[in-house]
């Protein structure tokens, strides 16, 4: 399902960021981590599954994450948006000046425990970056 707003899921994906550094330029123990758990340049088959794998490929199923958003792309358009092709937000984030595809896995079973279910929601993002 192609999402053209995604409204509150959007805040979703910037609180996810917190870990990230004020510049994404640098190759860092935090931005080694931040695209660990958020970047996949070229997914293979966004489909029902795709989250359930990804979440698990990634360690984040134990416990089972709440949520966890994968960035599309290449990391030059990333590392970007905290200088020249982002626009400032807020206090500390920043919001992208064009669109880059995005899947949000948000974890749908009552336990924290695995099996941890999670159907994917496919969109474009345009804010990043918690500087």
């Amino acid at each position: 399902m192609m999402l053209r707003s995604l409204g509150p899921l959007l805040l979703v994906f910037m609180l996810s960021l917190v870990a990230t550094p004020p510049t994404l330029a640098q190759n860092d123990a935090r931005y080694t981590k931040f695209l660990a758990q958020h970047y996949d340049s070229k997914p293979k088959g966004r489909d029902s599954r795709y989250c359930e794998s990804m979440m698990k490929r990634r360690g984040l199923t134990s416990p089972c994450k709440d949520v966890n958003t994968f960035i599309h792309g290449n990391k030059g358009s990333i590392k970007d948006i905290c200088g020249t092709n982002g626009n400032p937000y807020k206090e500390t984030l920043r919001i992208s000046k064009s669109p880059f595809q995005v899947t949000i896995c948000k974890h749908t079973g009552g336990s924290s425990r695995p099996p941890c279910r999670y159907p994917g929601l496919r969109g474009v993002q345009t804010r990043c970056c918690r500087l």
